[in-house]
């Protein structure tokens, strides 16, 4: 600190670093931008709040991460921790945001392009599913939920008149956890394997129905946290959400205090493609009048890949070029 910091700081003129909280508060007119009409600001902030403080371990994340977290889960509508809307998770230092399974269906049918719905089968149920031209399901519970046996989900979009149906039995659920899960047993699903369970099958669903840009960005920032390539700072969140939105703040943010050595997380490859990019794309599609699957579909039979984020840089930039051309 140079000489002239510490006078102002003697004299009481210097400026204090907020801390996280103070921070957050300030955030209400930025929140108030970002959230759709059915939520408030305050609420919002005071959700986030009791998030923080629930879980201490979020207080040692990167800051900015927590605020860009906040900030699209605003922009999604989506409350942290309430209803499995969506969730706060500290990953490697970061704060991740997941979006749980009932959070995207709620994202699902304020698009009103489609509907879906999850279930747990149980052993002693009646259950029947099939596949093919004609796919349907059938339910009925009437065992005890003792031991789980399969999760599905369904989805339907309004102007098709079958269903896409989608059923993971137990193996393939936890071979799944274990192939992708970065944090051990300290994963929600150890604790909550039905919730786990349903979600993985609805996120099947979820690649073939319309989707909004907003639905489409929660299953993108579920996938990222899926391999801990989420690291969202506020730059981001700034392409992500449509429109403009200003994050100037007017004052130096605390350092987290930190309680010993800190994890830092591996710079992202250049290849990837972020979900700023992602989101960005989208909005581009959006002003060209192309829907979002149709931007994938071209992905991949051009370049062999299952998401638009496997894609190279040099392909991104073909990619978005081609949406820009499209009449």
């Amino acid at each position: 600190m140079g000489a002239t910091e510490v006078l102002k700081e003697k004299a009481g003129l210097a400026k204090k670093p907020m801390t996280i909280l103070q921070l957050l508060e300030s955030l209400k007119p930025q929140v108030a931008l970002a959230l759709p009409k059915h939520l408030q600001p305050e609420r919002m902030i005071r959700i986030a709040l009791t998030s923080l403080r629930t879980n201490p371990k979020l207080m040692d994340c990167d800051p900015q991460s927590i605020l860009a977290s906040i900030m699209l889960a605003s922009q999604l509508g989506l409350e942290p921790g309430v209803m499995g809307q969506c969730f706060l998770v500290p990953y490697k230092g970061i704060c991740t945001l997941i979006p749980g399974w009932q959070g995207l269906l709620d994202l699902v049918n304020r698009a009103g392009k489609a509907t879906a719905w999850t279930g747990a089968v149980y052993q002693g149920d009646d259950f029947e599913w099939q596949l093919g031209d004609t796919p349907k399901l059938t339910h009925r519970p009437c065992g005890e939920e003792d031991k789980m046996t399969h999760a599905y989900a369904v989805a339907r979009s309004f102007n098709s008149p079958y269903p896409i149906i989608e059923v993971w039995p137990l193996a393939k659920l936890i071979r799944h956890r274990d192939k992708y899960n970065k944090v051990g047993d300290r994963h929600y699903s150890y604790n909550n394997f039905e919730m786990y369970s349903r979600k993985v099958a609805l996120l099947q669903t979820l690649k073939y129905i319309p989707r909004s840009v907003e639905l489409a960005t929660a299953y993108n920032l579920d996938a990222a946290a899926e391999v801990g390539q989420q690291r969202m700072q506020i730059n981001d969140v700034k392409e992500i959400i449509e429109g403009s939105m200003s994050f100037e703040p007017q004052a130096q943010l605390a350092e987290p205090e930190k309680k010993g050595p800190v994890s830092v997380p591996a710079e992202p490859r250049e290849s990837e493609v972020s979900l700023a990019d992602f989101g960005r794309l989208m909005k581009l599609a959006k002003e060209h009048n192309i829907v979002e699957d149709d931007v994938l579909i071209y992905a991949q039979e051009t370049y062999k890949v299952e998401t638009v984020r496997d894609l190279s840089k040099a392909q991104f930039g073909e990619l978005e070029a081609w949406v820009t051309s499209e009449k």
